[in-house]
């Protein structure tokens, strides 16, 4: 009983936390706080903001927040994700073309730049643009002048915020010629470093019990999460951080049955703490234990030869384990029909 009044105060606590959220940005640690503080102090200003960090960490969030709470707020959010295109296309996406301007231009196309005039233009992973349409863009930068494709000497003008954001070491871009330097200084004046997951453990319960009821939710379920689940997600160093936190949840959530949620599989790699030199938990041990118990015993686990005299346990005592630990027996693989 003692054990299970714990269970409900750290769910009931854990779950009370959610209000730390910011626009859809969930971060109650000082690291959060610290952007939180940062995204209050530039988001007044027209100043060009580099967002740093890696992969999953919700930097395209972040952006939003700097453009909702700014002056340009009812201009236009304009987003290019600057990975996903090749080159002859980022450079179209950009500038726009005019009809005729190359093979397939059968109407003229306003870019990203034009769309966004009296508001921001948010360039996500600029660090995969090319050298040419990095040296276009700095041009933009500097004037705020540019022509669409095909255009002519027809000069457009576009009043614009810009943030970019990128996953990748820029000094280091630049250093092996892949970024240019003049396009970086441009572009650094005001960095803000979004942490990954594990250097704010803290958040990642109000990111469980967020998905957690997104998910459940969607899939018509009511879940608890037991403390023993949580502490491995905390260990865990989730290397694709917010992204993969709400995977791991939906994954979760949808093979859970029950009152209480399944832990889904989170690989092995990844752990802080002594797992990382692979030494399993003491609940990891005693699963494998009764695991193996169950498999001799053919998983009996009453009378002579049941895994309960195998364990030397009360059978009470082993059912209540296997229970909480969610252990459940293989199942049979159908025969197959015969032809």
């Amino acid at each position: 009983m003692h054990q299970r009044q714990k269970e409900e105060e750290f769910i009931q606590e854990t779950m009370g936390s959610q209000q730390s959220m910011i626009e859809g940005v969930i971060g109650a640690s000082p690291a959060m706080q610290r952007i939180w503080s940062q995204v209050d102090e530039v988001a007044k200003t027209d100043t060009t903001v580099l967002l740093l960090g890696e992969t999953g960490t919700g930097k395209n969030l972040v952006a939003g927040i700097i453009h909702r709470q700014s002056a340009r707020r009812n201009g236009p959010f304009i987003t290019v994700q600057c990975s996903a295109l090749t080159e002859s296309l980022i450079t179209s996406e950009l500038f726009g073309h005019e009809k005729g301007a190359f093979t397939g231009a059968t109407n003229r196309r306003i870019g990203r730049f034009e769309m966004a005039d009296k508001g921001t233009l948010f360039l996500d992973e600029i660090g995969d643009l090319s050298l040419e349409v990095q040296a276009r863009l700095l041009r933009v930068l500097q004037t705020r002048e540019f022509e669409r494709v095909g255009g002519g000497r027809d000069i457009l003008k576009s009043d614009f915020r810009l943030i970019a954001a990128t996953n990748r070491d820029l000094v280091k871009d630049i250093d092996e010629k892949r970024f240019r330097e003049d396009l970086y200084y441009r572009i650094n004046v005001y960095p803000i470093t979004v942490p990954p997951i594990r250097e704010r453990r803290e958040d990642i319960p109000l990111l469980i019990h967020h998905f957690l009821k997104v998910f459940s939710t969607k899939y018509g379920k009511s879940l608890k999460i037991r403390q023993e689940v949580m502490e491995q997600f905390i260990r865990y160093d989730w290397p694709g951080n917010v992204r993969e936190i709400e995977n791991a949840v939906q994954r979760g959530v949808i093979s859970s049955r029950g009152g209480f949620f399944r832990l889904p599989s989170l690989g092995t790699a990844h752990t802080h703490d002594a797992q990382a030199q692979g030494f399993k938990t003491l609940e990891e041990n005693e699963r494998q234990h009764i695991v193996e118990a169950l498999r001799r015993s053919r998983w009996k686990i009453h009378g002579p030869g049941g895994a309960a005299e195998i364990l030397d346990i009360n059978p009470s005592t082993l059912a209540s384990r296997i229970k909480k630990l969610e252990i459940e027996k293989p199942r049979r693989r159908s025969a197959p029909d015969s032809p």
